[in-house]
């Protein structure tokens, strides 16, 4: 083992887009698990939009990142080193470890992977918090109903991947938005979805409108919120009767500094929520962990069977970290953006 570890801390709080100044990589001493502590050695990363957030000093659902503090996140790796019952060296386990290279970290609340029956890194995406957001979103606010229509943005990410190929199986029509070309090819032949447009080619949300109308020719029945900006301006007057709109995220703001023009004004959308009778439901991942256990048994053998597709964007190296997120706030990624650390 080697003596010391590295960490990425938050070096300054970003002023818009973080940019590589914001970030600090250290070389520390590896620590010695206390009593009920296992010793991890971190294999992946998870990078997910959340922690644009937490960079941040303003009031939210979580903590935020303290200035010269670890930047914080899920992984996963094996025990190296362990003083709590029940766990073993050698074993993989998933959890808060943020962005380093090993952490010391109580055993309670870990969740074993085993590497034998899933690659690891199914515990950050596909089968781990971003699946998850995109399986009880859907099911649980956006009930969906065979021969409905579902629009998700960002579709070939592992969120609105997941909410399209759920969709799917179970007989909506599915729509998918995402940035290019590319995109847009991997959602129909990979995910399934029945057509994907491409956000770049609109310079307007009015232009956007017209061809999802085109698209959903009976109108927007769920909309899946993971984005904001242009698409949400798009979406609303589209929507039917009783439609419903899970929201997890959007990510289109989280860079700006001050409040932004959402293109439709507040009157706008609230007269749009009552007249077509819409249920918009705001939800946070980390209070539903309850239904985990529900989510692998329906997704898992989506997995296995080959009826959900898994979209990975690994990046080498820890310290290559910072970029990679930066590259993940304006899209760059394809697939669920994961660090490979050692």
């Amino acid at each position: 083992m080697t003596e010391t570890m590295k960490q990425i801390a938050l070096a300054s709080r970003p002023k818009g887009a973080p940019t590589p100044e914001n970030f600090r990589l250290e070389e520390l001493p590896i620590p010695t698990p206390a009593e009920g502590e296992v010793l991890v050695r971190v294999h992946y990363m998870s990078l997910d939009p959340y922690m644009r957030g937490r960079m941040d000093d303003s009031k939210s659902y979580a903590a935020n990142i303290p200035v010269d503090g670890k930047m914080e996140g899920g992984s996963v790796g094996e025990i190296i080193a362990s003083n709590a019952e029940g766990y073993a060296v050698g074993e993989f386990v998933m959890g808060g470890f943020g962005w380093a290279t090993h952490a010391a970290v109580p055993a309670v609340g870990l969740a074993k992977v085993d590497p034998k029956v899933t690659p690891i890194t199914y515990s950050l995406g596909v089968l781990g918090m971003p699946g998850f957001t995109g399986w009880l979103g859907l099911m649980e606010f956006g009930k969906p109903k065979a021969g409905e229509t579902l629009v998700v943005a960002a579709a070939t990410g592992p969120v609105g991947s997941m909410v399209g190929q759920v969709a799917k199986s179970l007989g909506l029509r599915t729509v998918g938005i995402a940035g290019g070309p590319e995109k847009c090819k991997m959602a129909v032949e990979q995910f399934g979805f029945d057509e994907c447009l491409d956000h770049h080619a609109y310079d307007s949300a009015d232009a956007l409108r017209d061809d999802l109308g085109k698209a959903c020719p009976d109108g927007i029945d769920i909309y899946f919120e993971n984005v904001g900006g242009k698409v949400l301006e798009a979406v609303l007057p589209l929507m039917n009767l009783f439609g419903r709109i899970p929201l997890c995220g959007m990510i289109a703001w989280y860079n700006e500094t001050k409040e932004v023009d959402a293109g439709l004004t507040g009157q706008q959308i609230w007269r749009h929520a009552l007249v077509q009778s819409l249920s918009i439901n705001g939800f946070i991942i980390s209070n539903y962990w309850d239904r985990m256990g529900d989510f692998h048994k329906a997704v898992g053998p989506m997995i296995a069977s080959g009826a959900v597709a898994v979209q990975e964007d690994i990046t080498e190296g820890l310290e290559n970290a910072p970029d990679a997120f930066i590259k993940l706030l304006t899209g760059g990624n394809t697939g669920k953006a994961m660090v490979k650390v050692i």
